[in-house]
């Protein structure tokens, strides 16, 4: 059936559209919804999309003609190249068992090597991979930048700057290998150095306009190594990357930290805005 915004709108419980993620809620709008049904299953971007920056070609799809909606839900599914299926549940939480049996239905049907049920609250789901979206605005109150410590990578001696290698390997989970691989074509990323090498970082910095054309700091990937934690540096970190956006013509950043973790803890103190959890779960072990 055809995607109405008349129907999502109202069952929407966090500013999050599928295969765009987090969007400020002033960029949500049935106009955003046509543009992202043009593109559906042409492997294009939209001028505003974050991914843009790591690839030619769009990943993530919607499947269109599979979408279910009625006033109290909406099921919206997407599958990526890799073959992983999510179908987005938009209303009560309480439709997940009809989310979950239309994902396994579909991952049949697509041959998916991994399924999920993506759901939106306002409170984390203690049975679920719970992801807080948080905004931070830009404005008057620009971060000052931290004393000391924190330099962009490109800035290093040549010997420190050799051992973001390493670094970025024993956080590869957390995304710094990939973001090794392709850190000459990014912007800048801020590090934290002690006793000569790399142990701390977040970047790439880069803006984007959003769909209504404000300039969007993009996430970044954040990181200290395991040893160094509890020094304070995840928090210097943060603060010269706020400080680079309010520096370089940022609005505002969204961000998705997990439940409860480092990050998730830092956001809150440095006091953004709560705009809803995104919750995660795995259909049939897949």
């Amino acid at each position: 059936m055809e995607l109405s915004w008349d129907l999502l709108h109202p069952v929407m419980s966090a500013p999050y559209l599928p295969t765009l993620g987090p969007l400020h809620p002033d960029a949500l709008s049935a106009d955003l919804l046509a543009d992202l049904l043009s593109v559906a299953g042409t492997g294009e971007f939209l001028p505003h999309d974050k991914d843009r920056r790591w690839s030619e070609r769009k990943d993530e799809q919607l499947l269109v003609g599979d979408v279910h909606q009625d006033r109290l839900r909406s099921l919206i599914p997407t599958l990526t190249g890799r073959g992983v299926l999510r179908v987005h549940l938009y209303g009560d939480p309480g439709h997940r068992p009809e989310a979950m049996e239309t994902a396994a239905k579909l991952a049949a049907l697509h041959d998916a090597s991994s399924t999920r049920v993506v759901w939106f609250q306002a409170d984390p789901d203690p049975v679920a991979v719970s992801t807080r979206v948080q905004l931070r605005t830009f404005g008057f109150d620009r971060p000052a930048l931290p004393v000391g410590g924190i330099e962009h990578l490109d800035a290093l001696p040549e010997p420190v700057r050799a051992t973001f290698g390493a670094f970025a390997e024993k956080l590869a989970g957390e995304g710094f290998a990939f973001l090794h691989s392709r850190v000459d074509s990014v912007g800048p990323v801020l590090t934290a150095v002690r006793d000569d090498r790399v142990v701390g970082a977040i970047g790439p910095m880069e803006t984007m306009p959003d769909p209504i054309g404000r300039a969007r700091l993009l996430p970044q990937y954040f990181g200290v190594l395991p040893e160094y934690r509890g020094l304070g540096l995840g928090r210097r970190l943060w603060r010269a990357a706020m400080h680079w956006g309010g520096t370089n013509g940022a609005d505002y950043q969204l961000l998705q930290t997990t439940a409860g973790g480092a990050s998730d803890r830092l956001c809150q103190a440095e006091g953004l805005a709560d705009l809803g959890f995104v919750c995660t779960t795995t259909v049939g072990g897949s």
